[in-house]
């Protein structure tokens, strides 16, 4: 999505940063997501755009696959495990807060216990909020799929494990930091598990299902956050959000 161009009228060329620009603009768009980027075209101007558009959330998705540079290498990912880090170095020193979620395969064809360590330490480094892990399969019509596929299962299995066991922790510990804070939420309609609650989303992606009416989907509430759990908050609605419901009546 990152590597957005497009010709303006003038004949100028708009990158996907000046997009995002001419998006914030807009009246009535409050809270601009993106998703998925390439690190190799997340450029400067695309920073800056975090740091001049406060709509943009504080939330990124930016899939790596790996941490070790020769799996980068042989993913023709065209970056390596150093560009990435140098990357969100710059993003944090204008988003301190911002929370980052990518993707990883493991296991990929050749991928030694060495290399999948280099991993393990990439994302201990970084502190990821979020992951969408999978065990490497061949997939027919694609590069990698002429490679052999000669990590063993079992070996793969344990890998994953791990890893998700790490990735868990950290998300856990992020939830848990929420709790006691009031955080700015887009609902986005009942809970799929309790029709008696709503549903949104905080600025770092994170699911909050609280008691509400149906009458404030599509609004921005303030919610106070009461509980973490696994792949969702709790929380109660401040007395802010409560008057929204009184005068829509």
């Amino acid at each position: 999505m990152n590597a957005y161009r497009g010709m303006m009228d003038d004949g100028e060329i708009a990158d996907f940063a000046l997009l995002l620009h001419y998006v914030a603009a807009i009246d009535g768009i409050d809270r601009i997501r993106f998703t998925t980027s390439h690190p190799v075209e997340f450029t400067d101007s695309l920073i800056e755009a975090f740091a001049e558009i406060p709509k943009l959330v504080d939330h990124l998705h930016l899939p790596v696959q790996s941490g070790s540079d020769n799996i980068l290498k042989k993913m023709k990912r065209g970056h390596t495990a150093a560009d990435y880090k140098e990357t969100i170095r710059k993003l944090r020193l204008v988003r301190p807060n911002i929370c980052l979620s990518s993707d990883f395969i493991i296991g990929f064809p050749s991928e030694s216990d060495a290399e999948f360590e280099e991993t393990m330490a990439f994302v201990e480094e970084i502190g990821f909020d979020l992951s969408f892990s999978f065990i490497y399969s061949q997939r027919p019509g694609t590069p990698a799929a002429e490679l052999a596929d000669d990590v063993p299962d079992e070996v793969k299995k344990q890998r994953l494990e791990r890893f998700q066991q790490r990735i868990n922790d950290m998300t856990a510990a992020i939830s848990e930091a929420m709790i006691g804070t009031v955080q700015t939420v887009l609902v986005e309609g009942q809970s799929k598990k309790n029709p008696l609650q709503m549903q949104g989303r905080t600025e770092n992606n994170r699911v909050v299902n609280f008691i509400g009416h149906p009458r404030l989907a599509g609004q921005f509430v303030n919610v106070l956050i009461a509980e973490a759990l696994p792949n969702s908050l709790r929380g109660r609605l401040v007395e802010s959000s409560i008057d929204k419901i009184t005068h829509s009546n």
